[in-house]
C-alpha cells in the first residue's frame, strides 16, 4: 500500500508535535504525516516536570536568545488561547547554606545578565525593599532577570517554609512552568486543523534516491512516498538516524521523578520551584547507616550527595501535591522501553530535600505512598539540542533536548519548519545544527566545556 506526504514526521513527542504545528501555522506546509506507534505526548514527553526558564549559562548567548524566543512563542500561545495551559511565572529559587556560595551566585547571576537573561537585582540589609514578590498564577507583567536575596528578613518574609540556615537565594524570574499534556495537545489539535493526518504505526526505514530521501517505510508494510523526512523520534533519535546512515552524537541518560502528597504543609502552595545548589550528606538514623554500609548497592548513600534536589507544587492552591526531582546518577545508558523505575528513589529525594526544607523532616519515619515515573534524557555531550539538516538531502532532526524538551519545544519546532521550508533562520541557528561538529573551533571549545549547578 502506498501513499504520499509533503513531510514525514517520525515521533508524536512535543518535538514532532512543534514541527508539525509550526510548518502548517507559520508556513503554511500542511501536507504532512505524523507516525508514531504510541499515542501523542506519552514516551518522554509526559515524563517531565513542565518546568522553564531562561537562565542558561554560555559560552556565547545561543540557548538565553532560542529560550527567550521559546518562551515568547509560548506566551503568545497563552494569549490566544486564554492561557489553557496554565502558564505561570513563580520563578526558580536556588538556594544555598553556605556564605562561599553567594559570590558564585552573583557571578552566575552577571553572567545570565550578560547573555541577555534579564538584569541581575541584589538585595541585602541595605537594599531590600525594592524585591518584587511573584505571582503564584499567570505570566503577565511577570519581571525578567534574577534577584538575589541575602537579607535574611526578607528572605523568611518571602519564603518561611526554607530552612533558617539558608543564607541566600537567587530567585529566576521569567521561570515557572505549564501543563504540558495540554499544551502539547493544543499544538497538535491546531496542526490537525490545518491537515496534519496522525498514523499509528512504526517507521522501520527510509528509502534513499539518488541518495535523497524518497520514501518512508512502516511496519504495518505502508510505504509513505516523500522528500522530506523528520526524525523527531525522543530516546530513538540515533536508531532512527542509523536508518539513513547517520551516526548522531547523542548519549541517554535515566531520570526518576516522583509526587507525593504534602500532608503536613511543609511546602507553600505559592512556592517558585525551589533547587538546593550545596552538596551534601544525607541524614540517617544510626541503625538505618548500619543497615546501608552493608551493602554495595546502598553504601553510596552515605557519601557526599551532588546539588540539585529540587521540588515545586504541583495542582491548584486546594491541592497538596509536590514533585520531587533530584538527578544523582548521569549514567550514559542504553534505553529500554518503558524505562524501569527505581523505588527508592522518592524517599532519597525527599531526604535530600530536607536539608532545604525542613517540614519534609516529618515524612523519614512514614512517608507518603509516591508515584514515581521515569525517563530519559537524550543528550548531546555539551547537552545543547539539535534542530535542523541531519546531512542526507530531504532529512532533519529535532532532538537531544535532554531534560528542557517543553519548554524549547516552540523555539526549535519554529526553526526545523524553517529550515524545511526554506525560511530565514535565526541567529541562533547554527549553534543547534549538526554541521557544528564539523567546525574545529567548535571542537576545541567542547574540549574545554564547564558544567555548571543550574538544572
Amino acid at each position: 500500500m502506498r501513499d504520499s506526504a509533503g513531510v514525514v514526521i517520525c515521533g508524536a513527542g512535543i518535538g514532532g508535535i512543534a514541527v508539525a504545528y509550526f510548518l502548517a501555522n507559520r508556513f503554511d506546509v500542511t501536507d504532512v504525516i505524523l507516525v508514531d506507534e504510541r499515542p501523542p505526548l506519552s514516551l518522554t514527553s509526559d515524563k517531565s516536570t513542565e518546568c522553564y526558564r531562561n537562565w542558561w549559562p554560555g559560552p556565547g548567548n545561543a540557548m538565553v536568545c532560542m529560550m527567550n524566543r521559546s518562551l515568547d512563542l509560548l506566551e503568545e500561545l497563552a494569549e490566544s488561547y486564554h492561557n489553557c495551559f496554565h502558564l505561570n511565572c513563580r520563578g526558580y529559587l536556588y538556594t544555598t547554606s553556605d556564605l562561599g556560595r553567594i559570590c558564585d551566585l552573583e557571578g552566575f547571576g552577571r553572567e545570565a545578565e550578560s547573555l541577555g537573561a534579564g538584569k541581575l537585582r541584589i538585595h541585602d540589609q541595605w537594599k531590600k525593599n525594592d524585591y518584587q514578590p511573584h505571582s503564584a498564577n499567570g505570566y503577565k507583567k511577570a519581571l525578567h532577570g534574577a534577584d538575589l536575596i541575602t537579607d535574611q528578613a526578607l528572605i523568611r518574609k518571602h519564603f518561611p517554609y526554607l530552612s533558617e540556615q539558608i543564607v541566600a537565594v537567587m530567585h529566576v524570574r521569567r521561570a515557572g512552568w505549564l501543563s504540558a499534556q495540554q499544551y502539547g495537545m493544543l499544538l497538535l489539535e491546531e496542526a490537525k486543523k490545518r491537515g496534519l493526518k496522525l498514523v499509528r504505526d512504526q517507521v522501520t526505514g527510509v528509502r534513499l534516491a539518488d541518495g535523497c530521501v524518497s520514501a518512508v517505510l512502516l511496519a504495518s508494510g505502508k510505504v509513505i512516498q516523500t522528500e522530506v523526512f523528520v526524525n523527531a523520534a525522543g530516546p530513538l533519535l540515533a536508531e532512527v538516524g542509523a536508518m539513513l546512515g547517520v551516526d548522531l552524537p547523542v548519549h541517554h541518560e535515566l531520570h526518576h521523578k516522583s509526587s507525593i502528597e504534602d500532608t503536613a504543609g511543609a511546602v507553600g502552595r505559592d512556592a517558585p520551584l525551589l533547587i538546593d545548589i550545596d552538596r551534601q550528606f544525607l541524614t540517617w538514623q544510626e541503625e538505618e547507616r548500619e543497615w546501608l554500609v552493608r551493602e554495595p548497592d546502598t553504601a553510596w548513600l552515605l557519601e557526599e550527595m551532588p546539588s540539585g534536589a529540587h521540588l515545586r507544587p504541583e495542582g491548584s492552591a486546594s491541592a497538596r501535591t509536590v514533585l520531587m526531582l533530584w538527578d544523582l546518577h548521569n549514567e550514559k545508558v542504553s534505553p529500554e522501553l518503558p524505562a524501569p523505575v527505581d523505588d527508592f528513589s522518592a524517599e532519597v529525594s525527599l531526604r535530600g530535600l530536607t536539608k532545604m526544607l525542613p517540614g519534609m523532616q516529618t515524612y523519614h519515619s512514614r512517608m507518603p505512598k509516591p508515584y514515581i515515573d521515569s525517563g530519559y534524557y537524550t543528550k548531546t555531550e555539551e547537552n545543547r539540542p539539535l534542530a535542523g539538516k541531519m546531512g542526507v538531502p530531504g532529512a532533519y532532526l529535532i532532538g537531544a533536548m535532554s531534560g528542557f524538551g517543553i519548554m524549547a519545544s516552540a523555539a526549535l519546532g519554529e526553526l526545523t519548519a524553517a529550515h524545511i521550508a526554506g525560511a530565514p533562520l535565526p541567529d541562533y541557528g547554527p549553534a543547534f545544527s549538526l554541521d557544528r561538529y564539523q567546525d574545529p573551533a567548535y571542537q576545541a571549545l567542547l574540549a574545554d566545556w564547564g558544567g555548571t549547578w543550574q538544572l
